[in-house]
């Protein structure tokens, strides 16, 4: 049986969340960031980070590594799209997210929530919100006249993207000049999936 290492308050919130949509069985193994540099943890990712995953003795660690097996495991439209073209989209964007949005979402974090109060700078958090207003106008006309980023149904590039700037509703982020980005991602972050994966600790 699958298997799923980490916590759902790190970046295995995503990976639980495709395992969700796509209905594969798997034991969640509780694994908090710190039990990640184990000696047993070591051997599954010599990196000492979750989420990592056993499918069977197939080992696998990045999380978006892990959703595009797990979505392609499943093999269902129109979570793993049936076209090439479609599928490079849900990797473009997923991408895109894991490099233009989430390392300025991860400083806010830092810098309003896990720093001590006296280690924060605010000087470095408003670079931060800066920064991201270039990507949020991208998905924002993305999404100008459809549902999802890849047109009308939710995709594996959707449940990327969404885990990824559903940190800044963490950090309450304004999202007030992108509308149809808070709807997608209150759509997106509202399924029923999400919320079970999010049960798991």
């Amino acid at each position: 049986m699958l298997k799923i290492y980490g916590t759902s308050m790190s970046r295995t919130g995503r990976v639980l969340w495709a395992a969700e949509e796509t209905g594969i069985k798997y034991e969640h193994v509780p694994t908090q960031i710190a039990e990640a540099k184990s000696p047993a943890h070591l051997k599954l990712n010599p990196n000492g980070h979750i989420p990592v995953i056993d499918d069977d003795g197939f080992v696998l660690y990045e999380s978006m590594a892990i959703n595009f097996y797990l979505a392609a495991k499943s093999g269902k439209a129109p979570l793993w799209p049936e076209s090439v073209q479609n599928r490079a989209l849900a990797n473009q964007w997923s991408y895109w997210a894991m490099l233009e949005v989430e390392p300025h979402l991860v400083t806010l974090l830092q810098q309003r929530m896990f720093l001590p109060p006296d280690q924060r700078n605010e000087k470095v958090a408003a670079n931060a919100i800066e920064t991201l207003k270039a990507p949020l106008a991208v998905i924002e006309r993305q999404l100008g006249n459809r549902d999802y980023l890849l047109g009308k149904d939710f995709t594996i590039a959707d449940l990327n993207v969404a885990s990824v700037w559903n940190i800044g509703q963490m950090v309450q982020m304004d999202f007030s000049s992108a509308p149809k980005t808070t709807a997608w991602l209150a759509r997106c972050t509202s399924r029923p999936a999400n919320q079970r994966a999010g049960q798991n600790k």
